[in-house]
Protein backbone atom coordinates (compact mmCIF):
# COMPACT_ATOMS: atom_id res chain seq x y z
CA UNK A 1 0.00 0.00 0.00
CA UNK A 2 1.14 3.54 -0.79
CA UNK A 3 0.10 5.56 2.23
CA UNK A 4 -0.94 9.17 1.52
CA UNK A 5 -3.20 9.99 4.47
CA UNK A 6 -0.77 11.54 6.95
CA UNK A 7 -3.43 13.90 8.31
CA UNK A 8 -5.50 10.91 9.49
CA UNK A 9 -2.56 9.21 11.20
CA UNK A 10 1.13 8.56 10.65
CA UNK A 11 3.15 5.32 10.55
CA UNK A 12 4.59 4.33 13.91
CA UNK A 13 8.31 5.11 13.96
CA UNK A 14 10.51 2.02 14.66
CA UNK A 15 12.26 3.97 17.43
CA UNK A 16 8.90 4.60 19.06
CA UNK A 17 7.92 0.95 18.96
CA UNK A 18 11.25 0.04 20.57
CA UNK A 19 10.78 2.63 23.33
CA UNK A 20 7.31 1.29 24.14
CA UNK A 21 8.11 -2.43 24.14
CA UNK A 22 9.57 -2.80 27.68
CA UNK A 23 6.55 -1.04 29.19
CA UNK A 24 4.21 -3.45 27.44
CA UNK A 25 5.98 -6.45 28.92
CA UNK A 26 8.09 -6.91 32.02
CA UNK A 27 7.81 -3.25 33.14
CA UNK A 28 4.06 -3.41 33.76
CA UNK A 29 3.84 -1.65 37.15
CA UNK A 30 1.31 1.07 37.89
CA UNK A 31 3.20 4.39 37.67
CA UNK A 32 1.26 5.70 40.65
CA UNK A 33 2.39 2.85 42.94
CA UNK A 34 4.96 3.67 45.69
CA UNK A 35 7.37 0.75 45.27
CA UNK A 36 10.44 0.61 43.03
CA UNK A 37 8.78 -0.71 39.87
CA UNK A 38 6.05 1.93 40.15
CA UNK A 39 8.57 4.71 40.70
CA UNK A 40 10.51 3.45 37.67
CA UNK A 41 7.37 3.69 35.54
CA UNK A 42 6.63 7.16 36.92
CA UNK A 43 10.18 8.26 36.06
CA UNK A 44 9.71 7.07 32.47
CA UNK A 45 6.59 9.22 32.22
CA UNK A 46 8.49 12.27 33.47
CA UNK A 47 11.24 11.66 30.89
CA UNK A 48 8.54 11.53 28.21
CA UNK A 49 6.92 14.70 29.54
CA UNK A 50 10.25 16.53 29.26
CA UNK A 51 10.77 15.22 25.71
CA UNK A 52 7.37 16.48 24.59
CA UNK A 53 7.92 19.85 26.28
CA UNK A 54 11.23 20.21 24.47
CA UNK A 55 9.61 19.40 21.12
CA UNK A 56 6.97 22.03 21.87
CA UNK A 57 9.75 24.52 22.53
CA UNK A 58 8.40 25.22 26.02
CA UNK A 59 10.52 25.70 29.12
CA UNK A 60 7.67 26.87 31.35
CA UNK A 61 4.07 25.97 31.98
CA UNK A 62 2.90 22.41 32.47
CA UNK A 63 2.02 19.53 30.20
CA UNK A 64 -0.65 16.97 31.04
CA UNK A 65 -0.99 13.72 29.14
CA UNK A 66 -4.52 12.87 28.00
CA UNK A 67 -6.21 9.99 26.22
CA UNK A 68 -6.34 11.95 22.96
CA UNK A 69 -6.19 15.45 21.53
CA UNK A 70 -9.99 15.34 21.49
CA UNK A 71 -9.97 14.94 25.27
CA UNK A 72 -7.41 17.73 25.61
CA UNK A 73 -9.57 20.11 23.55
CA UNK A 74 -12.73 19.20 25.46
CA UNK A 75 -10.93 19.73 28.75
CA UNK A 76 -9.44 23.07 27.74
CA UNK A 77 -12.76 24.43 26.49
CA UNK A 78 -15.13 23.10 29.14
CA UNK A 79 -12.72 23.88 31.96
CA UNK A 80 -12.01 27.49 30.95
CA UNK A 81 -15.41 29.14 30.52
CA UNK A 82 -18.24 30.39 32.66
CA UNK A 83 -16.29 32.13 35.43
CA UNK A 84 -15.86 35.84 36.25
CA UNK A 85 -18.95 36.72 34.22
CA UNK A 86 -17.28 35.67 30.98
CA UNK A 87 -19.77 33.48 29.15
CA UNK A 88 -18.72 33.74 25.50
CA UNK A 89 -16.59 31.48 23.30
CA UNK A 90 -15.23 32.51 19.92
CA UNK A 91 -13.99 30.01 17.37
CA UNK A 92 -13.72 29.45 13.60
CA UNK A 93 -16.01 27.57 11.22
CA UNK A 94 -13.20 25.32 9.95
CA UNK A 95 -12.16 23.97 13.35
CA UNK A 96 -12.02 20.23 14.03
CA UNK A 97 -15.25 18.64 15.25
CA UNK A 98 -13.62 18.18 18.67
CA UNK A 99 -13.81 21.97 19.03
CA UNK A 100 -17.00 22.73 17.10
CA UNK A 101 -19.09 20.00 18.70
CA UNK A 102 -17.85 21.01 22.15
CA UNK A 103 -18.64 24.71 21.77
CA UNK A 104 -22.02 23.91 20.24
CA UNK A 105 -22.76 21.69 23.26
CA UNK A 106 -21.81 24.56 25.57
CA UNK A 107 -23.93 26.88 23.44
CA UNK A 108 -26.97 25.62 25.33
CA UNK A 109 -25.91 27.76 28.28
CA UNK A 110 -23.17 30.02 26.92
CA UNK A 111 -22.88 32.40 23.99
CA UNK A 112 -20.94 30.97 21.07
CA UNK A 113 -19.57 32.89 18.08
CA UNK A 114 -18.38 30.77 15.14
CA UNK A 115 -16.57 33.01 12.68
CA UNK A 116 -16.61 32.40 8.92
CA UNK A 117 -13.51 32.16 6.74
CA UNK A 118 -12.78 33.44 3.25
CA UNK A 119 -12.35 31.26 0.18
CA UNK A 120 -8.73 30.91 1.25
CA UNK A 121 -9.78 29.34 4.56
CA UNK A 122 -8.33 32.19 6.65
CA UNK A 123 -10.36 33.96 9.33
CA UNK A 124 -10.93 37.72 8.95
CA UNK A 125 -9.08 39.38 11.82
CA UNK A 126 -11.39 42.41 11.74
CA UNK A 127 -14.36 40.08 12.23
CA UNK A 128 -12.49 38.51 15.12
CA UNK A 129 -11.89 41.92 16.71
CA UNK A 130 -15.59 42.63 16.44
CA UNK A 131 -16.54 39.28 18.01
CA UNK A 132 -14.11 39.32 20.95
CA UNK A 133 -15.04 41.48 23.90
CA UNK A 134 -15.14 41.78 27.70
CA UNK A 135 -17.49 38.78 27.97
CA UNK A 136 -15.23 36.48 25.95
CA UNK A 137 -13.68 33.71 28.03
CA UNK A 138 -11.90 31.74 25.31
CA UNK A 139 -10.86 31.96 21.67
CA UNK A 140 -10.13 28.60 20.02
CA UNK A 141 -8.11 28.53 16.79
CA UNK A 142 -6.54 25.61 14.94
CA UNK A 143 -2.99 26.15 13.70
CA UNK A 144 -2.96 23.86 10.63
CA UNK A 145 -6.33 22.75 9.33
CA UNK A 146 -6.63 18.98 9.28
CA UNK A 147 -8.57 18.91 6.00
CA UNK A 148 -7.13 21.67 3.83
CA UNK A 149 -3.75 22.38 5.45
CA UNK A 150 -4.38 26.12 5.76
CA UNK A 151 -2.41 27.89 8.51
CA UNK A 152 -4.27 30.36 10.71
CA UNK A 153 -2.39 33.40 12.15
CA UNK A 154 -2.71 32.15 15.72
CA UNK A 155 -0.31 34.64 17.29
CA UNK A 156 -2.25 37.55 15.73
CA UNK A 157 -5.47 35.94 16.96
CA UNK A 158 -3.89 35.64 20.42
CA UNK A 159 -2.98 39.33 20.50
CA UNK A 160 -6.60 40.29 19.81
CA UNK A 161 -7.92 37.85 22.40
CA UNK A 162 -5.46 38.93 25.08
CA UNK A 163 -6.30 42.59 24.56
CA UNK A 164 -9.84 41.64 25.63
CA UNK A 165 -8.64 39.51 28.55
CA UNK A 166 -9.61 36.21 26.92
CA UNK A 167 -7.64 32.96 26.89
CA UNK A 168 -6.46 31.32 23.67
CA UNK A 169 -6.59 27.61 22.90
CA UNK A 170 -4.67 26.32 19.90
CA UNK A 171 -5.37 22.95 18.31
CA UNK A 172 -1.84 22.26 17.08
CA UNK A 173 -2.39 18.59 16.27
CA UNK A 174 -1.53 19.01 12.58
CA UNK A 175 1.16 21.64 13.13
CA UNK A 176 3.19 20.07 15.94
CA UNK A 177 6.58 19.05 14.57
CA UNK A 178 5.73 20.39 11.11
CA UNK A 179 5.70 24.17 11.38
CA UNK A 180 6.59 26.72 14.05
CA UNK A 181 4.09 26.71 16.91
CA UNK A 182 2.42 29.90 18.15
CA UNK A 183 4.29 31.66 20.90
CA UNK A 184 1.37 33.31 22.64
CA UNK A 185 -1.34 30.66 23.00
CA UNK A 186 -2.37 29.92 26.58
CA UNK A 187 -3.15 26.26 25.89
CA UNK A 188 -1.97 23.94 23.12
CA UNK A 189 -3.44 20.53 22.31
CA UNK A 190 -1.38 17.89 20.50
CA UNK A 191 -1.58 14.20 19.58
CA UNK A 192 1.08 11.47 19.42
CA UNK A 193 -0.25 9.50 16.47
CA UNK A 194 0.04 12.48 14.12
CA UNK A 195 3.83 12.55 14.69
CA UNK A 196 4.70 8.84 14.31
CA UNK A 197 3.74 8.01 17.90
CA UNK A 198 1.08 5.69 19.30
CA UNK A 199 -2.66 6.24 19.21
CA UNK A 200 -4.74 6.84 22.35
CA UNK A 201 -2.50 9.51 23.84
CA UNK A 202 -2.52 13.28 23.50
CA UNK A 203 -1.44 16.18 25.66
CA UNK A 204 -2.51 19.62 26.76
CA UNK A 205 0.15 22.24 27.41
CA UNK A 206 -0.93 25.05 29.72
CA UNK A 207 0.93 28.31 30.30
CA UNK A 208 1.95 29.39 33.79
CA UNK A 209 -1.10 30.10 35.91
CA UNK A 210 -3.51 28.30 33.56
CA UNK A 211 -5.31 25.30 35.03
CA UNK A 212 -8.71 24.47 33.51
CA UNK A 213 -11.22 22.78 35.76
CA UNK A 214 -10.94 18.96 35.57
CA UNK A 215 -12.96 17.18 32.94
CA UNK A 216 -12.41 13.73 34.50
CA UNK A 217 -12.69 13.19 38.25
CA UNK A 218 -11.54 10.27 40.35
CA UNK A 219 -8.02 10.59 41.71
CA UNK A 220 -6.23 13.46 40.01
CA UNK A 221 -3.25 11.28 39.09
CA UNK A 222 -2.02 13.61 36.33
CA UNK A 223 -0.82 16.88 37.90
CA UNK A 224 -3.84 16.83 40.19
CA UNK A 225 -5.89 17.92 37.16
CA UNK A 226 -6.72 14.73 35.27
CA UNK A 227 -7.78 11.44 36.79
CA UNK A 228 -6.93 7.99 35.49
CA UNK A 229 -3.91 5.68 35.47
CA UNK A 230 -1.40 6.73 32.85
CA UNK A 231 0.11 4.21 30.44
CA UNK A 232 3.92 4.30 30.69
CA UNK A 233 4.08 2.60 27.28
CA UNK A 234 2.01 5.27 25.55
CA UNK A 235 3.80 8.09 27.33
CA UNK A 236 7.21 6.62 26.45
CA UNK A 237 6.09 6.28 22.86
CA UNK A 238 4.95 9.90 22.74
CA UNK A 239 8.26 10.98 24.27
CA UNK A 240 10.28 8.99 21.74
CA UNK A 241 8.25 10.45 18.88
CA UNK A 242 8.83 13.95 20.23
CA UNK A 243 12.57 13.32 20.55
CA UNK A 244 12.63 12.21 16.92
CA UNK A 245 10.80 15.38 15.88
CA UNK A 246 13.64 17.46 17.25
CA UNK A 247 16.34 15.22 15.81
CA UNK A 248 14.82 15.09 12.31
CA UNK A 249 13.11 18.49 12.13
CA UNK A 250 15.22 19.91 9.31
CA UNK A 251 15.32 16.65 7.35
CA UNK A 252 11.56 16.14 7.68
CA UNK A 253 10.72 19.66 6.52
CA UNK A 254 13.09 19.51 3.56
CA UNK A 255 11.64 16.15 2.55
CA UNK A 256 8.08 17.49 2.65
CA UNK A 257 9.07 20.51 0.55
CA UNK A 258 10.65 18.22 -2.03
CA UNK A 259 7.51 16.09 -2.22
CA UNK A 260 5.33 19.22 -2.44
CA UNK A 261 7.20 20.46 -5.49
CA UNK A 262 7.05 17.00 -7.03
CA UNK A 263 3.28 16.78 -6.50
CA UNK A 264 2.21 20.16 -7.87
CA UNK A 265 2.83 19.56 -11.60
CA UNK A 266 1.03 16.18 -11.85
CA UNK A 267 -1.95 17.90 -10.21
CA UNK A 268 -1.99 20.81 -12.65
CA UNK A 269 -5.52 19.92 -13.81
CA UNK A 270 -6.80 20.15 -10.25
CA UNK A 271 -7.79 23.20 -8.16
CA UNK A 272 -6.33 23.70 -4.70
CA UNK A 273 -8.83 24.14 -1.88
CA UNK A 274 -7.78 26.93 0.47
CA UNK A 275 -4.82 29.25 0.45
CA UNK A 276 -1.87 28.22 -1.68
CA UNK A 277 0.56 30.48 0.15
CA UNK A 278 -0.59 30.13 3.76
CA UNK A 279 -0.61 26.36 4.16
CA UNK A 280 1.38 23.35 5.34
CA UNK A 281 2.95 21.70 2.30
CA UNK A 282 2.39 18.13 3.43
CA UNK A 283 -1.34 18.52 2.78
CA UNK A 284 -2.82 18.69 -0.73
CA UNK A 285 -6.57 19.17 -0.76
CA UNK A 286 -7.61 19.47 -4.40
CA UNK A 287 -10.72 19.16 -6.53
CA UNK A 288 -11.44 18.37 -10.16
CA UNK A 289 -14.56 19.40 -12.05
CA UNK A 290 -17.12 16.62 -12.34
CA UNK A 291 -15.13 14.11 -10.31
CA UNK A 292 -16.81 11.60 -8.02
CA UNK A 293 -14.14 11.57 -5.32
CA UNK A 294 -15.65 8.70 -3.32
CA UNK A 295 -15.70 6.54 -6.45
CA UNK A 296 -12.14 7.56 -7.25
CA UNK A 297 -10.93 6.33 -3.86
CA UNK A 298 -12.55 2.95 -4.42
CA UNK A 299 -11.06 2.67 -7.93
CA UNK A 300 -7.46 3.53 -7.03
CA UNK A 301 -6.68 0.37 -5.10
CA UNK A 302 -3.46 0.12 -3.16
CA UNK A 303 -3.25 3.88 -2.52
CA UNK A 304 -4.54 5.29 0.78
CA UNK A 305 -5.88 8.84 0.42
CA UNK A 306 -9.09 10.41 1.63
CA UNK A 307 -12.03 12.75 1.12
CA UNK A 308 -11.07 14.78 4.18
CA UNK A 309 -11.27 14.27 7.92
CA UNK A 310 -11.09 10.64 8.97
CA UNK A 311 -13.58 11.53 11.71
CA UNK A 312 -16.27 12.51 9.19
CA UNK A 313 -15.45 10.75 5.91
CA UNK A 314 -17.97 7.97 6.50
CA UNK A 315 -20.89 10.31 7.15
CA UNK A 316 -21.76 10.84 3.48
CA UNK A 317 -22.08 14.59 4.10
CA UNK A 318 -19.89 17.16 2.36
CA UNK A 319 -17.06 18.39 4.56
CA UNK A 320 -17.99 21.30 6.84
CA UNK A 321 -14.54 22.73 6.12
CA UNK A 322 -15.07 22.77 2.36
CA UNK A 323 -18.56 24.18 2.79
CA UNK A 324 -17.04 26.94 4.96
CA UNK A 325 -14.92 27.89 1.93
CA UNK A 326 -18.23 28.48 0.11
CA UNK A 327 -17.71 25.47 -2.14
CA UNK A 328 -20.85 23.90 -3.55
CA UNK A 329 -21.76 20.36 -2.52
CA UNK A 330 -20.71 19.29 -6.01
CA UNK A 331 -17.29 20.90 -5.62
CA UNK A 332 -16.85 19.43 -2.15
CA UNK A 333 -17.72 15.94 -3.42
CA UNK A 334 -15.11 16.32 -6.17
CA UNK A 335 -12.32 16.98 -3.62
CA UNK A 336 -9.64 14.66 -2.28
CA UNK A 337 -6.95 15.04 0.37
CA UNK A 338 -3.44 13.73 -0.18
CA UNK A 339 -1.07 13.79 2.80
CA UNK A 340 2.58 12.77 2.91
CA UNK A 341 5.53 12.97 5.25
CA UNK A 342 8.63 11.34 6.71
CA UNK A 343 8.29 7.86 5.26
CA UNK A 344 6.78 8.76 1.87
CA UNK A 345 9.22 8.16 -0.98
CA UNK A 346 9.37 10.18 -4.18
CA UNK A 347 8.76 7.02 -6.23
CA UNK A 348 5.67 6.15 -4.18
CA UNK A 349 4.24 9.62 -4.61
CA UNK A 350 4.88 9.65 -8.36
CA UNK A 351 3.23 6.27 -8.83
CA UNK A 352 0.24 7.22 -6.70
CA UNK A 353 -0.35 10.51 -8.53
CA UNK A 354 -0.12 8.75 -11.90
CA UNK A 355 -2.75 6.25 -10.79
CA UNK A 356 -5.01 8.93 -9.31
CA UNK A 357 -4.83 11.04 -12.45
CA UNK A 358 -5.43 8.06 -14.72
CA UNK A 359 -8.51 7.02 -12.74
CA UNK A 360 -9.80 10.60 -12.72
CA UNK A 361 -9.31 10.88 -16.48
CA UNK A 362 -11.31 7.68 -16.95
CA UNK A 363 -14.37 8.93 -15.07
Amino acid sequence: MIYLDYQATTPLAPEVEAAMRPWLGEKFANPHAPYTAGREAAAAIEVARDQVMRALGKSSGQLAFTGSATEALNWAIKGSVGEDGRDEIVTIATEHAAVLDTVQYLGRTLNVHILPVGRDGIVDLDALRHAVGPKTALVAAMLVNNEIGVVQPVDEIAAIAHDAGALVLCDAVQGFGRIDLPRHADMIAISAHKVHGPKAIGALWMAEGIAPEPLIHGGGQELGLRSGTLSPALCAGFGAAAKLLLKQATEDREHVETLWEQARLPLADWTMNGSIDQRYHGNLNVRREGLDAARLISEVRGVAFSLGSACASGSGRPSHVLRALDLSDREARSSIRIGFGRYTTADELAEALDRINAAADAQ
